[in-house]
This record gives C-alpha cells, structure tokens and sequence, in this order.
C-alpha cells in the first residue's frame, strides 16, 4: 500500500531524490519489486503456515498435498532471488522429512 502512495506521488510530479529521467525511472521500478517481492514473500509464509498446521494436525494427506503447493511456491521465490535457493531447499527438505514420517507411522 506504501508503494501505491508513492507511485502516485511520482506519477503526479512529486519530486523524487533522483536528479536524472533514469533514476526516477528506476526508483519507480525499485517501488513496484519491492511491492511484488513483499507479496511472494508474504504468500510463501502462509502457505508455509498451513503445511505446518497440517503437520502438526497429522494429518499426512492433507499436509502432501500442501507440500507440492508450497515446494512450488518457494522455488519460484528462489529463482526470483526472493528467498536464498539454499534456505527454500533447507526449508523443504525438513517439512518434507516430518512429512514422510508421518507416513511411515501411518
């Protein structure tokens, strides 16, 4: 929502710090990254949340399902550079292992 403001404030010739076309240009640009890198973020916490809730519900199906999901959702992120590819897969790799436990005593 900060970064809408500010858009507008641009858009209607508020002043920036930047001195040169290209440098409001990539001030708008560094506005709406931040905005898109706030929300893939945000998104891959809460898909984060309901595998663990699912996780420690037990319920094992419910919690593979989600895992596909959210294995999706956090490796985009680390292409994007979002997220560290290595904390997206070190991230993975426990959920996954709880996961495949739950299995096991199933």
């Amino acid at each position: 929502m900060v970064t809408v403001v500010l858009l507008k404030k641009l858009n209607d010739g508020g002043r920036t710090l930047a001195n040169h076309k290209s440098a409001e240009k990539r001030a708008r640009q560094s506005l709406k990254r931040r905005e898109r890198n706030s929300n893939t973020k945000s998104s891959v916490r809460t898909w984060e949340k309901k595998l663990r809730a699912a996780v420690s519900s037990k319920d094992a199906k419910a919690a593979q399902e989600l895992l596909r999901e959210f294995t999706s959702k956090i490796d985009k992120a680390a292409q994007k550079g979002i997220v560290h590819v290595k904390a997206a897969s070190l991230k993975v790799s426990r959920i996954s292992s709880q996961i495949s436990a739950l299995v096991a005593k199933r």
